[in-house]
């Protein structure tokens, strides 16, 4: 831990990371036919087929996250939403791997995370240029991801779920499983500070669940790690607010700020712009980050 109880700063690409100081966007590039926010780039399945070149609108939607203020590009190759059609490593590659290559190459120093559950995929992207490994099922008993990430010392997001949303006391069940998960991601090599933690919202949790877990979101603080939101467009919004999820921008602006004021280091979101500005009013109030401090030879 560093300063004030806040976990060291973390190199994730060429990107230094200073946990506590404000809030990080990570912008989401879904290289998939069947996203549930309905943003996935391909219309077919494969990455150069087709009208448009997903690899292609890939960069050109990361350029724009860029220039609205994104801190890290997460890129995955299958769909997480209920129901969705498993994909196998293979096309997962097929995917995947060009986007980053071409993120790589496009921008060089914008941190690039890859989004899988799939330990080959997961060496193939670091290979080809990704710097972080989110893994949504985190908390499972299979090693295979967290070696990779140990071999590559990738940093890795370790995201809470469960096959089925039954708890018996919620917030104390995803602490400990959360908890399970660091001592496992140790054992396999993962360096303490190259571990993040999510709570995982919308994953094997009722919408009940998930708001329970957002009123108590300052629990996670026990674990010592940074931790990753990611309650963008999710249905839970949809539930609350009666709304499709493209309209669900403005529920997700509210759980971005309530979750910085819980201590939340980095939100996953699909619109940028938006939710950097509101990280950046919630972040002046909570973090007081304002004024900023003037550039060497600037001014405010």
């Amino acid at each position: 831990m560093s300063a004030a109880g806040r976990p060291a700063p973390l190199e994730i690409g060429r990107r230094r990371f200073v946990w506590g100081e404000r809030t990080y966007v990570m912008g989401i590039l879904n290289v998939t036919p069947d996203s549930f926010s309905g943003d996935g780039l391909l219309a077919d399945g494969r990455p150069g087929e087709g009208d448009d070149d997903p690899v292609a609108l890939a960069v050109q939607r990361a350029r724009a996250m860029v220039a609205d203020g994104a801190d890290i590009l997460d890129v995955g190759g299958e769909s997480t939403r209920p129901g969705h059609a498993p994909v196998d490593a293979s096309e997962e590659l097929r995917r995947v791997v060009p986007v980053v290559v071409a993120l790589r190459d496009a921008l060089p120093d914008m941190p690039v995370s890859i989004d899988t559950t799939k330990p080959d995929v997961a060496e193939a992207a670091l290979a080809a240029g990704a710097h972080l490994v989110n893994d949504i099922w985190g908390v499972a008993a299979d090693d295979a991801l967290l070696r990779v990430a140990a071999a590559q010392d990738a940093p890795i997001v370790l995201m809470h779920n469960r096959a089925e949303a039954q708890y018996t006391n919620l917030v104390a069940e995803v602490v400990a499983d959360l908890e399970a998960a660091i001592e496992r991601a140790l054992r396999a090599g993962v360096a303490w500070e190259r571990i993040i933690i999510d709570p995982g919202i919308g994953f094997g949790k009722t919408a009940e669940h998930n708001l329970a877990l957002l009123r108590d979101l300052g629990a996670l603080s026990v674990l010592g790690r940074p931790v990753l939101l990611g309650t963008s467009r999710k249905s839970t919004i949809g539930k609350v607010l009666d709304l499709p999820a493209d309209e669900r921008l403005e529920g997700t602006l509210a759980t971005t700020a309530l979750g910085i004021a819980a201590g939340v280091d980095i939100v996953r979101v699909h619109d940028v712009l938006g939710n950097v500005r509101a990280a950046r009013m919630a972040d002046a109030i909570i973090r007081e980050t304002w004024p900023p401090v003037p550039s060497e030879g600037g001014s405010r």
